[in-house]
């Protein structure tokens, strides 16, 4: 089994260390791990937090590669902003990523996760094409700078509505020109496994916009468990697995040197048994 996105104690919210994984990584019937660590740029941001340090990412990483027991990978979760581009652009050019995930956690200059201000004076329609619109704009601005976008309905784990779920109905214009773009450019869509640690009973994103990506034309879907503690790797995956052949994909994505390799899902699916 392999999972692609796994957060370290690197990252800003990370608990478990690379060595924790690769301890348990057997146990959990892993053979491979990409570890996706955080990267934010925080200027004009209200927070605390600082930007990655991805000299020391890579230098913890490459203590691990050689004498790790399993295979692992050397990616990274950017948060794409739109106005972002040269800054975010300078920097994945500069290391040898293995993989990217674009992901919105700042949008309209607030951390979602953390500054609640974001939803104050807007319904739960408006809050939500805010955020669907910059993530659109962040697919039309950047190319090289991420492989798949990462848990696309992000937006509900926080907007603290009764209504959570995105009906895919209600957001169709704007999710329709998400996707048919990250077709276009040729990039995947990640299915996010912490949907269901956050109690929503699904992943992210919900099976409504899986099975759209699909009928659009959407090839390149990869599984990862945003895991941020040894108990997170690999979590959920059968159910994730059971969401994709519904909708009719037999096989995922695992990329090395940015390039997606197809796994069975069958294969898949028997190596997690």
């Amino acid at each position: 089994m392999k999972d692609c996105h796994v957060h370290t104690n690197i990252s800003h919210d990370g608990i478990s260390s690379i060595s924790d994984y690769l301890k348990i990584s057997n146990n959990k019937g892993i053979d491979e791990i990409t570890f996706t660590e955080h990267y934010d740029i925080y200027d004009g941001i209200n927070t605390d937090l600082k930007t990655l340090d991805i000299d020391y990412y890579l230098k913890e990483y490459m203590k691990y590669k050689k004498s790790s027991p399993i295979k692992i990978n050397f990616g990274l979760e950017i948060g794409l902003q739109p106005d972002k581009f040269y800054k975010t652009n300078d920097m994945v050019i500069r290391y040898p990523f293995d993989y990217i995930i674009g992901s919105s956690h700042i949008t309209c200059k607030k951390d979602i996760s953390s500054d609640k201000s974001f939803f104050d004076g807007y319904t739960r329609h408006d809050a939500y094409m805010r955020y669907f619109e910059e993530v659109l704009e962040n697919i039309k601005t950047y190319d090289i700078e991420f492989d798949v976008y990462g848990h696309l309905d992000y937006i509900v784990r926080y907007g603290e509505y009764k209504e959570k779920e995105i009906d895919y109905d209600e957001f169709k214009i704007v999710l329709d020109e998400i996707l048919l773009n990250l077709i276009k450019k040729n990039k995947g869509l990640e299915v996010n496994t912490s949907g269901y640690r956050y109690g929503l009973g699904s992943p992210h994103p919900n099976t409504y916009i899986i099975k759209r990506y699909k009928e659009l034309g959407g090839k390149i879907i990869t599984i990862g468990s945003d895991a941020h503690k040894t108990n997170d790797l690999g979590s959920n995956f059968n159910e994730a697995i059971d969401i994709l052949e519904k909708v009719g994909y037999d096989e995922v994505a695992f990329y090395h040197k940015r390039k997606p390799e197809f796994i069975k899902i069958k294969e898949f699916r028997r190596q997690w048994k």
